[in-house]
Protein backbone atom coordinates (compact mmCIF):
# COMPACT_ATOMS: atom_id res chain seq x y z
CA UNK A 1 0.00 0.00 0.00
CA UNK A 2 1.59 3.72 -0.82
CA UNK A 3 0.53 6.37 0.97
CA UNK A 4 -0.65 9.27 -0.51
CA UNK A 5 0.85 12.49 0.83
CA UNK A 6 -2.33 14.90 1.69
CA UNK A 7 -0.04 18.12 2.56
CA UNK A 8 4.13 18.54 1.12
CA UNK A 9 5.61 19.71 3.98
CA UNK A 10 9.55 19.89 2.25
CA UNK A 11 10.96 18.87 -0.60
CA UNK A 12 14.74 18.18 -0.55
CA UNK A 13 16.07 18.65 -4.21
CA UNK A 14 19.99 17.44 -5.70
CA UNK A 15 21.34 17.33 -8.58
CA UNK A 16 24.03 14.70 -8.65
CA UNK A 17 26.17 14.10 -11.60
CA UNK A 18 28.92 11.00 -11.88
CA UNK A 19 27.21 8.43 -9.64
CA UNK A 20 29.30 7.15 -6.70
CA UNK A 21 32.04 8.78 -8.70
CA UNK A 22 30.55 12.24 -8.67
CA UNK A 23 29.43 14.91 -6.96
CA UNK A 24 25.92 16.46 -5.53
CA UNK A 25 24.48 19.30 -5.04
CA UNK A 26 21.00 20.73 -3.38
CA UNK A 27 19.19 22.91 -5.04
CA UNK A 28 19.73 25.60 -2.21
CA UNK A 29 23.50 25.00 -2.32
CA UNK A 30 23.50 24.48 1.41
CA UNK A 31 24.94 20.65 0.55
CA UNK A 32 27.45 19.97 -1.80
CA UNK A 33 29.55 16.71 -1.67
CA UNK A 34 31.47 14.70 -3.49
CA UNK A 35 31.18 11.09 -3.45
CA UNK A 36 33.15 8.17 -3.71
CA UNK A 37 31.93 4.40 -4.10
CA UNK A 38 31.92 2.49 -0.22
CA UNK A 39 35.63 1.37 1.16
CA UNK A 40 37.69 3.65 -1.36
CA UNK A 41 40.01 6.06 -0.62
CA UNK A 42 38.38 8.98 -2.66
CA UNK A 43 37.57 12.04 -2.00
CA UNK A 44 33.66 12.50 -0.24
CA UNK A 45 31.54 10.44 1.24
CA UNK A 46 29.24 7.89 -0.09
CA UNK A 47 25.39 6.99 -0.41
CA UNK A 48 24.91 4.70 2.49
CA UNK A 49 26.69 7.16 4.86
CA UNK A 50 24.22 9.92 3.63
CA UNK A 51 21.45 7.60 4.17
CA UNK A 52 22.75 6.99 7.57
CA UNK A 53 22.99 10.44 8.58
CA UNK A 54 19.49 11.44 7.03
CA UNK A 55 17.68 8.57 9.12
CA UNK A 56 19.64 8.74 12.15
CA UNK A 57 18.87 12.61 12.39
CA UNK A 58 15.14 11.91 11.59
CA UNK A 59 15.29 9.35 14.26
CA UNK A 60 16.38 10.97 16.99
CA UNK A 61 13.51 13.96 16.28
CA UNK A 62 10.83 10.96 16.37
CA UNK A 63 12.51 9.49 19.66
CA UNK A 64 12.10 13.21 21.06
CA UNK A 65 8.22 13.95 19.75
CA UNK A 66 7.83 10.28 21.21
CA UNK A 67 9.53 11.65 24.35
CA UNK A 68 7.33 14.80 24.84
CA UNK A 69 3.94 12.98 24.34
CA UNK A 70 4.96 11.00 26.79
CA UNK A 71 6.34 13.80 28.90
CA UNK A 72 9.62 12.42 29.50
CA UNK A 73 12.97 14.85 29.15
CA UNK A 74 15.22 13.44 26.57
CA UNK A 75 18.36 14.19 27.85
CA UNK A 76 20.88 16.24 26.00
CA UNK A 77 23.07 13.77 24.53
CA UNK A 78 20.40 11.90 22.98
CA UNK A 79 22.21 9.95 20.02
CA UNK A 80 21.66 7.74 16.99
CA UNK A 81 24.34 5.47 15.87
CA UNK A 82 23.32 4.53 12.25
CA UNK A 83 24.69 1.41 10.34
CA UNK A 84 23.88 1.24 6.93
CA UNK A 85 25.22 -1.99 4.97
CA UNK A 86 25.31 -2.42 1.19
CA UNK A 87 25.63 -6.14 0.37
CA UNK A 88 24.85 -8.94 -2.42
CA UNK A 89 23.10 -11.30 -2.72
CA UNK A 90 23.90 -13.44 -5.79
CA UNK A 91 24.23 -10.19 -8.44
CA UNK A 92 21.74 -7.61 -6.69
CA UNK A 93 22.32 -5.43 -4.39
CA UNK A 94 20.58 -4.58 -1.43
CA UNK A 95 20.74 -2.26 1.88
CA UNK A 96 20.29 -3.66 5.39
CA UNK A 97 20.43 -1.42 8.59
CA UNK A 98 21.14 -0.84 12.57
CA UNK A 99 19.74 2.10 14.56
CA UNK A 100 21.43 2.15 18.12
CA UNK A 101 19.60 4.45 20.37
CA UNK A 102 21.29 5.90 23.11
CA UNK A 103 19.00 7.65 25.87
CA UNK A 104 21.20 7.98 29.21
CA UNK A 105 19.14 8.16 32.37
CA UNK A 106 16.07 6.90 31.02
CA UNK A 107 14.85 3.41 32.19
CA UNK A 108 15.17 0.77 29.64
CA UNK A 109 11.54 0.00 29.23
CA UNK A 110 11.28 3.71 28.73
CA UNK A 111 13.82 4.11 26.42
CA UNK A 112 12.60 0.99 24.56
CA UNK A 113 9.17 2.41 24.62
CA UNK A 114 9.83 5.47 23.06
CA UNK A 115 12.10 3.97 20.84
CA UNK A 116 9.18 1.61 19.60
CA UNK A 117 7.01 4.70 18.67
CA UNK A 118 9.65 6.31 17.02
CA UNK A 119 10.26 3.53 14.61
CA UNK A 120 6.31 3.44 13.75
CA UNK A 121 6.74 7.19 13.16
CA UNK A 122 9.43 8.05 11.30
CA UNK A 123 9.23 8.88 8.12
CA UNK A 124 12.52 6.74 6.58
CA UNK A 125 11.40 3.85 9.31
CA UNK A 126 8.15 4.01 6.78
CA UNK A 127 9.66 3.99 3.93
CA UNK A 128 12.15 1.20 4.83
CA UNK A 129 9.61 -0.92 6.29
CA UNK A 130 9.44 -4.13 4.48
CA UNK A 131 11.76 -3.21 1.75
CA UNK A 132 15.24 -3.81 3.73
CA UNK A 133 16.64 -5.84 6.83
CA UNK A 134 16.62 -3.11 9.94
CA UNK A 135 17.67 -3.57 13.47
CA UNK A 136 16.71 -0.95 16.20
CA UNK A 137 18.84 -1.83 19.43
CA UNK A 138 18.45 0.40 22.45
CA UNK A 139 22.01 0.62 23.95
Amino acid sequence: MINVIEKVVYTGKTHTTGGRHGKSRSSDDRLVVDLSPPGSNGPGTNPEQLFAAGWSACFLSAVAKAAQAAKVALPTDAAVDAEVDLGLTGESAFLAARLNVSLPGIEREVAEALVAKAHKTCPYSKASRGNIDVEINVV
